[in-house]
């Protein structure tokens, strides 16, 4: 049985593509369905974001990135993730409007993922690879079902993980931004 070759597609073809309804994300080339996330998610995602946009609020030091906007994660074949919710420094992406089309040539500094009950721990672990091999220092996976967050940061080996009372801190240009675990899932 003869198999069709199929052209790989770039992360520019891919966010050049008509929406077809779908979640999607560009796996290696390949688009690659993804469930429609329960309420839930969404309210930890907004969550997520709100915490952080307050403290950048006070510290004008960069911006907040949310709703699976496209990330370059690899290239050659072309990986391009929907992270929840992304912070990028001024020193990244200097400030302004955002292009309205096309992805940033740069990676975020930090990444926020929320485990959804459906979302499978060796996926994530493939996703946290890539972001931190793309050049994120820190990837934050909020865990919804046992209200943990698992914290990865460039150069270290094992995720701290958190809980209750705990607190995350992340590395500069965020280190003055401290949230109680508890925060997340209220």
């Amino acid at each position: 049985m003869a198999t069709v070759a199929t052209a790989l597609m770039t992360a520019e073809e891919f966010g050049e593509l008509p929406s077809n309804g779908l979640l999607e994300e560009l796996i290696r080339g390949v688009p690659v369905a993804m469930n429609m996330p329960y309420p839930r998610h969404g309210e930890l995602c907004f969550r997520v974001g709100y915490l952080l946009q307050r403290f950048l609020d006070d510290h004008r030091i960069g911006r907040v990135i949310t709703n699976d906007s496209g990330v370059i994660t690899e290239r050659d074949p072309d990986t391009v993730r929907g992270p929840d919710v992304a912070f990028y420094s001024f020193d990244r992406v200097p400030r302004g409007p955002l292009p309205r089309r096309g992805y940033l040539s740069v990676v975020p500094e930090v990444v926020f993922e929320v485990r959804s009950p459906t979302d499978r721990w060796p996926d994530i672990l493939v996703k946290i690879g890539e972001y931190l091999q793309a050049g994120v220092t820190a990837v934050v996976v909020l865990d919804s079902q046992t209200e943990e967050l698992h914290a990865y940061f460039t150069g270290e080996e094992a995720p701290q993980i958190l809980r209750g009372d705990q607190a995350l801190q992340l590395p500069p240009p965020l280190n003055g931004w401290r949230v109680v675990v508890r925060q997340f899932f209220e």
